[in-house]
């Protein structure tokens, strides 16, 4: 097999070309008329053919020159490249991160995760897109985000997911609220209450729907409300019941303004993580990011269980 041609050598050919001139292209690359002759006499000799006609103090290519120009300029912009691609993985996230996630995890879940990021990636800008699962995955698709925080998805969405964490969905009422004041969910009682759900079109809808519907009962009172906050206040002020992750009211949890029941013996969990599109390596600062998430949710959904049973 051949040995591959010094890059030097290449460079001073392919700019000698251009030139036409030896003084010149010594200017042009900070080196000495002597090195350039040097250069170029030792890539003759190595290849074995005359590259340049010398005519005064001006050269042309000969047609093997000729020929060595149209690959040696394809070799000199792929090594710039590949130079060009390693600074920036050597930059450590000095970038722009473009997420997308639901409204739930911006609130509880994003806040500490970027602190910690800008924290090691000053430099890396971060823009948040607020949108459901299906509006993300378009995002991601589109081209107008990097990475999506979300829900695990089916396969027909064509990402790829990285897992993060599990958490469990519950019933959250009120203090006052006769299940929280005797400690457990009346299962007779579960169909007759009002709803409070964040939108009966997600996927964490679909699957409230499909456990209770495996438990033959039917939800029939909701009211739709789009802001986890709202939600949260109006569940405190017993104007209904909720099912959302305890992770997303911890406060209110931990304050005891609302309390976390379980849905039944059996549980209902659903898989977060991170997912991007598929065959992309992630950069040094996104697999940061997953990393912080990773630890920030297994920290949230470990601090938010409940273990009352249901009667």
């Amino acid at each position: 097999m051949s040995e591959p041609l010094d890059s030097r050598q290449l460079r001073a050919f392919v700019t000698l070309a251009n030139t036409g001139s030896f003084t010149r292209t010594g200017k042009d690359l900070f080196l000495t008329q002597s090195a350039i002759s040097h250069a170029i006499k030792a890539l003759e000799e190595d290849v074995g053919c005359r590259l340049f006609d010398r005519v005064g103090k001006s050269v042309a290519l000969t047609p093997a020159g000729e020929q060595l120009l149209h690959h040696a300029i394809g070799i000199l912009a792929e090594m710039t490249q590949a130079r060009a691609a390693l600074e920036r993985l050597g930059k450590w996230g000095r970038t722009h991160l473009r997420l997308a996630t639901s409204e739930a995890a911006c609130e509880a879940l994003l806040p500490n995760v970027l602190v910690q990021q800008k924290e090691k990636y000053p430099q890396c800008q971060v823009t948040v897109a607020s949108a459901d699962m299906s509006e993300a995955i378009e995002l991601l698709h589109n081209g107008h985000a990097d990475l999506v925080l979300s829900l695990e998805p089916g396969p027909e969405a064509g990402v790829e997911f990285i897992p993060l964490f599990s958490d469990e969905l519950q019933f959250l009422v009120s203090a006052q609220h006769p299940w929280a004041v005797a400690g457990r969910v009346v299962r007779e009682e579960i169909a007759t209450q009002p709803y409070i759900l964040y939108s009966r079109s997600s996927y964490t809808s679909r699957l409230v729907e499909g456990y209770f519907r495996h438990e033959d009962m039917t939800l029939l009172k909701m009211m739709e409300v789009g802001s986890m906050s709202a939600i949260r206040e109006m569940v405190g002020l017993g104007l209904g019941v909720s099912i959302l992750a305890p992770w997303v009211a911890r406060e209110e949890l931990a304050s005891g303004k609302l309390v976390a029941l379980p849905l039944g013996r059996r549980k209902l969990t659903r898989n977060w993580g991170v997912l991007h599109r598929r065959g992309r390596r992630l950069s040094l600062s996104e697999e940061e990011f997953v990393t912080l998430c990773r630890r920030a949710g297994a920290q949230l959904a470990g601090n938010s269980k409940a273990e009352a049973p249901t009667a």
